[in-house]
């Protein structure tokens, strides 16, 4: 018999939110310097304080991380992303990360919303594929989970021996272009050169809209650099012990790029271009100068990634370019101060979701919903 008076009741159990359904006491969030702005808005958004962490150089540029408060047993996120100053932004990831490992931290999740040397994801001259080594020398520090956005290309994730997720932009940048753009419906999807395509239709479909593709680029794409391998056949020799077959090898014919040339009506139209990232800007403005030679009312230019090296602001200032939309996986307030048509999407959002769903061990699949392999 149950000792419980009969019609006596349980008081209701609270109703936790999702946050709480692990304690935060056991997280900690902790940055460098290459963007603590979004380190800040994540923390906040997750109600969290930002962890004690100082990173700062010696005067011979080595790299000093103290962290302040305890680790051991936490699950650590280190918000690191690149920047033009990639070497030291890296190191500092590195040694973070494994300041944290020799300090029995539980887990220790990178977040990278922009990837280092992704656009050296493929084997050039004699060089190597620098985003490998990369992946290796993060594994190795102690990361054992990385959150990251917008790859420049989805098969680095094969790189890395830990879990890697890749989140996407493309939900922001769309809801600004239904949002903020005037009479999107009279605009056309255009892709600034033919790998761009899959991304660029991605885009059109989702807003049903038109396509068009800029073939042909002034300067050389990145898969037309000279291989630089032109290792010359064999001489003659007698210590040879083989006959050289060089002589009947045919030679690969040469590849002459096309003049620039538009696949797609753009006239009265208006011209949204959607890339991963704007680094250097003169094919982008070479491409809207072709877009308003062909009749373009007003051009616009969305990626997610804003580098904008060197003098980028500038000439995106003096171009025939209306806008430039990027997001904040990149402190670009410098180059907002140069030029007046960068704006910027908060994706802080998006990052503390991916954060609050790695901490309780829920599905990541709502963040992915109808994600393709274009987008």
């Amino acid at each position: 018999m149950s000792k419980r008076r009969l019609g006596s009741v349980r008081p209701p159990k609270r109703c936790r939110s999702d946050m709480d359904n692990t304690s935060t006491s056991d997280i900690v969030i902790i940055n460098g310097n290459s963007h603590p702005d979004l380190a800040n808005m994540v923390a906040e958004r997750m109600g969290l304080k930002n962890g004690g962490c100082s990173v700062f150089h010696k005067s011979n540029r080595e790299t000093i991380v103290e962290i302040s408060d305890s680790v051991r047993g936490k699950d650590i996120y280190i918000i690191q992303t690149g920047t033009k100053d990639a070497n030291n932004n890296i190191m500092e990831l590195l040694i973070m990360a494994y300041a944290c490992k020799t300090s029995s931290a539980r887990s220790i999740v990178g977040v990278i919303p922009y990837l280092p040397y992704s656009k050296q994801c493929k084997m050039r001259k004699r060089g190597c594929i620098v985003s490998k080594l990369l992946a290796k020398m993060m594994c190795t520090s102690g990361l054992t989970h990385i959150i990251t956005m917008d790859l420049h290309q989805k098969e680095i994730q094969g790189f890395f021996d830990i879990p890697v997720d890749n989140l996407r932009a493309s939900p922001f940048l769309l809801q600004y272009i239904q949002e903020s753009i005037p009479e999107y419906r009279n605009s056309v999807i255009v892709a600034r050169n033919p790998g761009v395509a899959k991304k660029a239709n991605s885009y059109a479909e989702r807003l049903r809209l038109g396509l068009a593709v800029i073939h042909g680029e002034q300067k050389e794409a990145e898969s037309d650099e000279v291989d630089g391998r032109y290792s010359p056949p064999p001489t003659s020799s007698s210590r040879q012990r083989t006959t050289s077959v060089s002589v009947g090898v045919p030679e690969h014919p040469v590849k002459v790029k096309p003049p620039l040339t538009i696949v797609g009506d753009v006239n009265g139209r208006i011209a949204i271009m959607v890339d991963d990232l704007i680094d250097d800007v003169q094919s982008f403005v070479a491409a809207a100068e072709m877009l308003k030679e062909n009749g373009a009312c007003k051009i616009y230019v969305l990626a997610t990634h804003g580098l904008l090296s060197s003098d980028a602001p500038r000439l995106l200032d003096e171009s025939c370019i209306d806008e430039i939309v990027v997001t904040n996986t990149i402190p670009h307030e410098i180059q907002k101060l140069q030029c007046h048509k960068i704006k910027t999407i908060d994706i802080s959002i998006l990052i503390a979701e991916a954060i609050r769903r790695i901490h309780n061990k829920e599905s990541m699949s709502y963040l992915f919903r109808n994600v393709t392999l274009e987008d």
